[in-house]
C-alpha cells in the first residue's frame, strides 16, 4: 500500500514537472502582460462605476433636502398664517410637521455627508488606480517591445548557428543526404572494379552472361579454325602452278610478243 501511495505522489509530482515546462514553453509574456491589463482596466471600470453610483445617490439625497427644506418653510409660513387666524390647532399641527421635516433633513444630511466622504474615497482611489495603470501600461510596452527584440535576435542567432529545432533538422537531412551519396558512390566504384577484374559480367555485353568454361572453349574454337584457314593458303599456290606450266603461252615465250 504504501509503495503504491509513493510510486502515485512520484507520478503526480512528475506529471506536474511536466505540465509546468510545458506551461512555459507555451506562455507568452507579451499575452499575460495584456491579460493583466485588460483586468486592471475592468477594475478601473468597475471603480468608476461605484464611484457613478454613490454620485447618483448623492445626488438623490440633496434632491430630498431641498425639498425638505422648502416645505420646513412652507410649513413656518402655515403656521404664522394660522396664528394670524386665531387657529393655533393648525399652526401648532403644522409646526409638528416642521419639525419631523428638519429631523428627516438632519438624517438625510448625515448620509449625503457620508457619500460625499465615500464619493471622495473612491474618486481619489479610481485616479490613483488609473495613474497606475498607465504606468503599469507603459512599462508594459517597453516590456514587450524589449521581449520582440530578444526574441527576433534569438531567432536570428539560432539560424545562424544552426542551433534551432528547424536549422537542426535541416542539418540532419543533410548530412542523411550525403551519407547516402558516399554509400552509392562507394557501390558504383565496387561495381566498376569488378567489372574491370571480370569477377562481375556485364549483363548489357552481346551474348549475355559467358562462363570460364564457356570462355575456354570459344577460344579453341577459334584457333582451330584460324589452322583450317592458313593451311587452306599453303595449298593454294601449288593447285595455281601446275596450269600455268600446262599453258601454251607458258610453252613459247616468243609467241606473247605477237598479236
Amino acid at each position: 500500500m504504501c509503495v503504491a501511495v509513493t510510486i502515485a505522489r512520484r507520478l503526480a509530482l512528475l506529471f506536474r514537472v511536466k505540465a509546468n515546462k510545458a506551461l512555459d514553453r507555451a506562455e507568452d509574456p507579451r499575452e499575460v502582460l495584456d491579460y493583466s491589463y485588460e483586468r486592471q482596466l475592468e477594475m478601473l471600470t468597475q471603480v468608476r462605476r461605484g464611484v457613478a453610483d454613490v454620485a447618483t445617490s448623492r445626488k438623490r439625497l440633496e434632491l430630498q433636502q431641498s425639498q425638505l427644506h422648502q416645505a420646513a418653510d412652507r410649513l413656518q409660513a402655515q403656521a404664522a398664517e394660522a396664528v394670524g387666524a386665531g387657529r393655533d390647532d393648525l399652526a401648532r399641527e403644522a409646526l409638528t410637521r416642521r419639525s419631523a421635516a428638519l429631523s428627516e433633513l438632519t438624517a438625510i444630511t448625515t448620509q449625503r455627508d457620508a457619500l460625499q466622504a465615500e464619493e471622495a474615497k473612491l474618486t481619489l482611489a479610481a485616479q490613483r488606480l488609473q495613474a497606475r495603470i498607465e504606468a503599469f501600461r507603459t512599462r508594459k510596452e517597453t516590456i514587450k517591445a524589449t521581449y520582440t527584440a530578444a526574441e527576433a535576435q534569438t531567432r536570428v542567432g539560432e539560424a545562424v548557428s544552426g542551433i534551432s529545432e528547424e536549422m537542426g533538422d535541416v542539418g540532419l537531412a543533410m548530412q542523411r543526404a550525403e551519407d547516402k551519396t558516399a554509400q552509392m558512390q562507394a557501390r558504383a566504384q565496387a561495381i566498376d572494379g569488378l567489372l574491370a577484374s571480370g569477377a562481375l559480367d556485364d549483363a548489357s555485353a552481346p551474348g549475355g552472361h559467358r562462363d570460364d568454361i564457356q570462355a575456354a572453349l570459344d577460344a579453341t574454337t577459334g584457333t582451330s579454325e584460324i589452322e583450317r584457314e592458313l593451311a587452306a593458303l599453303k595449298a593454294a599456290p601449288a593447285l595455281t602452278a601446275r596450269p600455268a606450266a600446262d599453258s601454251p603461252r607458258a610453252a613459247d615465250p616468243a609467241k606473247e610478243n605477237q598479236p
